[in-house]
């Protein structure tokens, strides 16, 4: 971001100007946020007590990160390397970020999936130092006290911006990871950060300790967790509830993530408390949303209007359900038809086959609304995948289902029939738990398919054509949505603010300007997507009354992207003075 003196440099949260430091000594340089390591200059080292507690040179901060990437391309293995960055964190907060920033593409899966994955497997085994709030479903009168330990007292409003919170239960696509799923909102924290600009020491990771029902760790005597089956039903939902509550009491403005809850509860937490707080389910909603971007770019190409659109939905979990909604919510407000009419337009498939309305018994709540008249497929295939296409005859076609292969040659072929460039989506992971292979798609379709994947894949060769494989990655989504969200102090996440994040995203896709390029930005785009998606949240929350935050430039582009910016966090070193 620019350096340069702007309009809003004022703002509490512009990241400019000489920073008042309240430690002195060695404190000073064991905290994280403040230590700036070899990076002292020689007035720092002598107002704030250092003279001798570090080595003479002073280095600049592109000297640190070269030096750190060093050290980090040493490492023997990706955990080892995700290890050393969890280790740069706990030391030195603008070096991490910076490190991170400087290489994001290539440290992407190290510092998240899959690599963050087997550090939460091992979370107990590789603990060296506690980050976050441990709450514990033992002593839910405890919450306010242990959540109170973060409050920022000179912040009238707590000092805390956004929380992310998990119960562990369905981690990363690992399962059950009990107490380890700290480590999840750290990460995902971390990301809102690097990708989101947001301030890390107004950020807060959260853990609920409910027990766990994972073997291994309830066998395992270094487990750091509750050794107990996980407590469900009443209790499970009042310590739920007492967690939200005191967190918008101690934090009123606070913006609450939710990340990786069971699919019994995922859905549940989200419709309970999105009417009454500013809530957000990233494997919910932030999945549904990248799709739905990639969606968009896709129609964008082969001309099909949202009004129109049939979509089926292979794998209707969490991730499923979620992306269903999304179209549906694009296709009601772009269409002005009910819900009702809009869910019309979708399909979804799961383990019984077409969810249809004689299953009520057995279908989930976000299931429900999905489920098809059973009197109109009397006699018809509901089980077979190619069946239903040939029945439906769908411009999107998005597997969520974990079910390897499972969009066969003859389905796409199938597909391809109808559709002149129909819209592909395998994106369950990892990689081997593919729908399909990105190259088989364009081939099956002599290159018209338009695909995107939930894991990187290279571009594929195609008739002397290269042909980009977007990865629908909610880095470039959920990050944009919290900063428009924490920027502006809604009061609510509605749908309307989800679809104009989705529309913005879309329009940032390099697909929306060559058609053989990516249906969804890369990653190492993802900070000049977060400010697009950003304004464009903090927009429709001014237009339905939602913001709170007072002044906010939104007659001007121009303006709104420099207020914005200005507010974001840059991992630099500003000059310090004493507190």
């Amino acid at each position: 971001m620019a350096s340069h003196k702007g309009k809003f440099d004022h703002l509490p949260l512009a990241n400019k100007g000489p920073l008042k430091v309240p430690l002195h000594g060695r404190v000073l340089l064991d905290n994280p946020f403040y230590n700036k390591g070899t990076c002292f200059t020689t007035q720092e080292r002598l107002d704030f007590g250092l003279k001798g507690l570090l080595p003479t040179n002073i280095q600049t901060l592109d000297e640190q990160v070269t030096r750190a990437y060093q050290q980090y391309c040493n490492q023997p293995d990706d955990l080892s390397k995700n290890t050393f960055m969890t280790s740069m964190a706990e030391q030195n907060t603008v070096l991490y970020y910076r490190l991170i920033q400087d290489h994001l593409r290539e440290m992407f899966s190290v510092i998240y999936t899959p690599t963050e994955g087997d550090a939460i497997e091992n979370y107990s085994r590789i603990f060296r130092r506690p980050d976050g709030c441990f709450l514990s479903i033992k002593h839910p009168d405890e919450v306010e006290e242990r959540l109170s330990k973060f409050i920022r007292e000179d912040d009238p409003e707590g000092g805390v911006d956004y929380i992310v919170v998990s119960d562990g239960e369905e981690i990363l696509g690992i399962g059950d990871q009990g107490v380890g799923g700290i480590l999840i909102s750290v990460a995902k924290l971390a990301l809102m950060t690097i990708c989101g600009g947001l301030h890390p020491d107004r950020t807060l990771p959260v853990v609920l300790d409910t027990g766990t029902d994972n073997e291994k760790l309830l066998n395992d005597d270094l487990y750091l967790g509750h050794r107990f089956r996980r407590v469900r039903g009443q209790k499970y939902d009042e310590f739920c509830d007492k967690f939200v509550r005191t967190a918008k009491t101690l934090y009123p403005k606070a913006y609450v993530h939710f990340e990786d809850f069971g699919l019994p509860n995922a859905r549940r937490l989200l419709d309970k408390y999105r009417g009454e707080f500013t809530v957000f389910n990233d494997d919910i909603q932030g999945t549904g949303c990248v799709t739905l971007a990639a969606i968009m770019a896709g129609l964008h190409i082969n001309g099909v209007k949202m009004t129109d659109l049939r979509v089926v939905v292979f794998g209707a979990g969490t991730a499923g359900c979620g992306i269903a909604e999304q179209v549906q919510a694009a296709i009601a407000t772009q269409s002005e038809k009910n819900k009702e009419d809009a869910a019309n337009q979708i399909w979804c498939v799961d383990k019984p086959g077409l969810l249809l309305d004689n299953m009520v018994d057995t279908l989930s709540v976000a299931q429900k609304p999905f489920a098809r008249k059973a009197s109109e497929w009397q006699g018809k295939d509901t089980k077979s995948l190619e069946s239903i296409i040939a029945e439906v005859k769908p411009h999107v076609l998005v597997g969520t289902s974990t079910v390897p292969g499972a969009f066969t040659k003859d389905a796409v072929k199938e597909m391809a029939k109808h559709v002149e460039r129909p819209i592909i989506l395998p994106l369950s992971n990892p990689t081997r738990l593919h729908e399909a292979k990105p190259e088989d798609l364009i081939q099956w379709t002599d290159g018209r398919a338009l695909v995107a994947t939930g894991s990187p894949f290279p571009p594929v060769n195609h008739n002397g054509k290269e042909i980009e494989v977007a990865e629908c990655n909610n880095s470039v989504c959920f990050p944009g949505i919290g900063l428009g969200g924490v920027l502006c102090r809604t009061k609510l996440l509605s749908d309307k603010m989800l679809v104009a994040a989705v529309t913005a995203l879309a329009k940032q896709a390099p697909a929306m300007h060559h058609p053989e390029k990516a249906l969804v930005p890369g990653v190492e785009q993802a900070r000049p997507v977060s400010v697009k998606i950003a304004m464009a949240v903090i927009r429709c929350a001014v237009e339905e009354g939602l913001a709170q935050e007072v002044d906010i430039p939104v007659d001007s582009d121009e303006e709104l992207q420099e207020w914005v910016e200005a507010q974001m966090w840059d991992p630099v070193y500003r000059p310090y003075v004493r507190a």
